[in-house]
């Protein structure tokens, strides 16, 4: 019997041909970018161990990632009617992406702009473990809000 390994459980040699009850092991691959629980809820707020943090994937997410989450939409949302706003009072649009969102019209351009940037903010929370995607995500929620602080500058100019 030589290469076999005792079964601590049951006390038999376990030549490695047997295989465990349970199934295959879920630890010997990362959690997929989307599972059952993306959707259905999810079972794992952060990683086990501080090496796997980074490019890592998660289940369930932090209340602090849906309050910038929030927020970014809601600075997008005030973007969104402060130009509008401005437009109706005679002011030009100088972000080309915008502009020739624009052209679809008032509810296009909202729709469009909002869908848009819901996607991105998925991919964003998705990625929360990659530096690049939380690199993105306080850069928006910054951008947006010098962005809506401008808006409200040239109500008083």
């Amino acid at each position: 019997m030589t290469g076999a390994v005792p079964n601590h459980e049951t006390g038999a040699a376990d030549d490695g041909q047997q295989q465990d009850r349970r199934g295959p092991d879920r630890r010997r691959a990362r959690t997929p970018r989307f599972s059952r629980y993306t959707w259905l809820g999810g079972r794992r707020r952060r990683v086990r161990r501080v090496e796997e943090r980074e490019g890592s994937f998660v289940d369930v997410y932090e209340p602090s990632l849906l309050v910038a989450i929030l927020w970014i939409a809601l600075m997008n949302a005030g973007d969104s009617f402060f130009t509008l706003v401005h437009l109706q009072n005679g002011g030009t649009e100088v972000n080309p992406v915008a502009a020739a969102l624009l052209e679809t019209g008032r509810t296009g351009f909202v729709v469009l702009k909002s869908t848009v940037i819901a996607a991105a903010l998925c991919v964003l929370v998705i990625h929360k473990n990659f530096q690049l995607a939380r690199f993105g995500l306080w850069t928006a929620a910054a951008a947006y809000t010098l962005l809506f602080g401008y808006h409200l500058w040239l109500f008083t100019v």
